[in-house]
């Protein structure tokens, strides 16, 4: 699998992150396979955060175990310092290890939460006392909403953040205002040599109502071959990422992996004929469940 080098941190990362939402609510049978398929196609940064359940405690047994040129990263969703730092710690006991490579404030998708986040008091206290003591390695930032790409592009101007993990597809592309916060998030980013990846690349919309969600994931995920080779060959091609996370359902793993084999032999003009056609498709932030 192509490795992609993450900003500063200097980490040839695999273009696909192992987005470890998919092992929230599976049994550890589930996860040890989900995690060997997922080193056997060469994914090296394994994402997981306090939040996703028991992610974490499903991931443990493989933590201390990836390999060398392995990344492991976890979030904190907390917003104070006293909270964000307990956390940070209970997450190293849930994945029995002394140290993860980055910590990042999870899920801060508006000014008003960066201003938590980042305030006298807030998370980034913790985050930071966490890397000048050796429990991480480096401190991200990480968001969802319409918002996220400013609200990132902010947070740089406050923080000298390692990475940013932030929402990118082809419909996001679409909305004028969205294009111009995320291509400035790519500008800033480039600038400052921050590692920049990107979520929702296989989403396809609100589960719409009345229907059953066949998915563990918070959106309806695009779940046939042809569009996730057009929604990962798209995000791949986004000039400064350096990798998507994967879907938080690890059924939708290995069409992810066959997708990023064939990213490089689409073309812009294959990929718009499959995504400007796409029925049904729309911004997974219309309606969020928190």
């Amino acid at each position: 699998m192509e490795k992609r080098r993450l900003g500063r941190l200097e980490h040839p990362s695999s273009v696909l992150i192992y987005g470890a939402a998919a092992l929230a609510d599976v049994t550890q049978d589930v996860a040890d396979r989900s995690i060997e398929a997922a080193l056997a196609a060469g994914i090296n940064h394994f994402d997981v955060a306090a939040s996703y359940g028991d992610a974490e405690l499903r991931l443990a047994p493989w933590a201390s175990r990836l390999g060398p040129n392995s990344f492991l990263a976890t979030k904190t969703g907390e917003r104070e310092r006293d909270a964000a730092w307990a956390q940070i710690n209970r997450s190293l006991e849930r994945l029995e290890v002394d140290r993860v490579d980055l910590i990042q404030l999870h899920a801060v998708g508006d000014l008003a939460d960066l201003d938590r986040a980042t305030g006298p008091d807030g998370a980034l206290h913790a985050a930071v006392r966490a890397r000048d003591e050796g429990l991480v390695g480096a401190i991200g930032i990480t968001g969802h909403g319409h918002e996220a790409p400013a609200t990132h592009v902010e947070a740089l101007l406050r923080f000298p953040f390692d990475t940013v993990l932030s929402p990118w597809n082809y419909v996001l592309a679409g909305d004028p205002a969205y294009a111009a916060d995320f291509h400035a998030l790519v500008a800033a980013c480039g600038q400052g040599d921050v590692g920049l990846m990107t979520i929702k690349t296989v989403s396809r919309r609100n589960w719409p109502g009345g229907t059953d969600q066949t998915y563990a994931t918070w959106y309806e995920p695009w779940d046939d071959p042809a569009h996730i080779d057009a929604a990962v060959a798209f995000a791949l091609r986004q000039e400064g990422v350096t990798g998507i996370a994967t879907a938080g359902d690890v059924s939708l793993l290995d069409a992810t992996v066959a997708a990023a084999a064939r990213a490089a032999t689409m073309t812009d003009a294959e990929i718009d004929a499959v995504l400007s056609r796409a029925p049904d498709y729309s911004s997974p932030f219309i309606s969020m469940p928190w």
